[in-house]
């Protein structure tokens, strides 16, 4: 599991594991799932971070 926070682009990325995504889904606005081959999800994106969690960036 990685954990990515790209302050400039006000991003967070959760990792889970290495298998290839395949398939990336919004789920909600500018919640993005990444999904592998058995779809099962291996990646969670969360945008305008800021806004969300106001003391994470």
């Amino acid at each position: 599991m990685k954990l990515t926070v790209d302050r400039e682009a006000d991003a967070l990325y959760l990792r889970l594991d290495d298998s290839p995504i395949v398939e990336s889904e919004e789920v909600s606005p500018g919640v993005v799932l990444d999904f592998n081959g058995q779809n099962q999800v291996v990646g969670i994106e969360m945008l305008d971070l800021s806004k969300r969690a106001p003391h994470a960036c």
